[in-house]
């Protein structure tokens, strides 16, 4: 499957993994860059560009094929804008494939990163912001519906209509996230003009993911309809799973309560145990609505190859239709 996602990140396969909180490790980065696609180590893990940098080295240890780093520009009460230049810097020094970048633009980066071979693309949920992205520089653009999990653009356009729009008004490539978790997706995302698709909450359901097997059985479990939209009262929307936790952040919203209420009940540090954990109750899991197309759980190896096969046999039957 060549593309021009594929030549750009040196990659055999148009998949990416996203950005994943507390679980896009280097092992599971490094299994899904040995799987043909292109890994990820999410930035926002770590305290420090040296933390970031010693993890960089550690995939590489486990994996000679490109790997990609995502890094998250939302706002922070964790990180400063100091800690931000660390991780771009780094990601310069140790020349990883590719940064996807989400919130605000990484404009005063982008000469550093090109200068060391870096590819950089940007998130995005709107045509307007895709426009800027491709005017800014960057080498793709990742359209991004409101179906996926994390904080999808409040202008709340699904994937089905914001891919195809986005694809017809830029010429940098555009890569596709937002309810894609197999090859039936890969192949409609194809269709519709992407490059590529960018996946996390199916990364979630794969042997090399470290998370209690309780997660596993939740994942599968649950279906597409069982996940709800939090914090739209603080301009910051996000998609999490239905849980007793996202009920009670609901709660506590209409009933107008302000950011000093509601950020200890989002702490990351909840969420980092309750992946180790598998209370499943206590903490913001940030899913998309993928997860109803979660049916099993598989090596990263076994998740690349049905996607790619899946995703041909796909396209194959539906042009003999015609």
């Amino acid at each position: 499957m060549k593309t021009r996602i594929t030549e750009l990140f040196g990659i055999e396969y148009p998949i990416i993994c996203g950005g994943m909180l507390w679980l896009a490790t280097p092992e599971l980065c490094a299994a899904i860059s040995n799987a043909g696609a292109l890994g990820n180590i999410t930035a926002c893990n770590y305290d420090t560009g040296e933390d970031l940098r010693e993890a960089i080295q550690k995939a590489k240890q486990l994996t000679n094929k490109p790997i990609g780093i995502n890094i998250t520009l939302l706002p922070s009460m964790r990180f400063t804008e100091a800690i931000y230049d660390d991780f771009f810097r780094v990601c310069a020094e140790e020349k990883v494939a590719a940064i996807e970048v989400s919130g605000k633009p990484a404009v005063k980066y982008l000469d550093m990163l090109h200068k060391a071979g870096v590819k950089v693309m940007h998130k995005v949920g709107a045509v307007r912001h895709a426009k800027n992205i491709e005017r800014y520089g960057y080498d793709a653009v990742i359209a991004a519906g409101i179906e996926e999990g994390g904080h999808p653009l409040n202008d709340d356009v699904t994937l089905m209509v914001l891919l195809p729009r986005i694809a017809e008004t830029v010429n940098i490539p555009v890569i596709a996230t937002g309810g894609i978790a197999d090859g039936r997706g890969l192949a409609a995302a194809m269709s519709l003009g992407a490059e590529g698709v960018l996946m996390a909450t199916r990364f979630i359901a794969t042997r090399e993911c470290d998370v209690h097997p309780k997660i596993y059985d939740e994942l599968i479990q649950r279906q597409e309809n069982e996940t709800t939209l939090i914090c739209k009262s603080l301009g910051l929307q996000g998609r999490a799973l239905k849980n007793k936790l996202a009920e009670h952040v609901l709660e506590l919203e209409a009933q107008g309560s302000g950011l000093a209420e509601l950020i200890p009940l989002l702490s990351g540090q909840k969420a980092k145990e309750a992946w180790k954990t598998g209370e499943t109750d206590t903490a913001a899991f940030m899913v998309g609505q993928s997860v109803g197309l979660v049916k099993e759980v598989t090596t990263c190896e076994e998740l690349i190859q049905s996607m790619v096969r899946e995703a041909k046999e796909t396209l194959q039957k539906n042009l003999a239709r015609f």
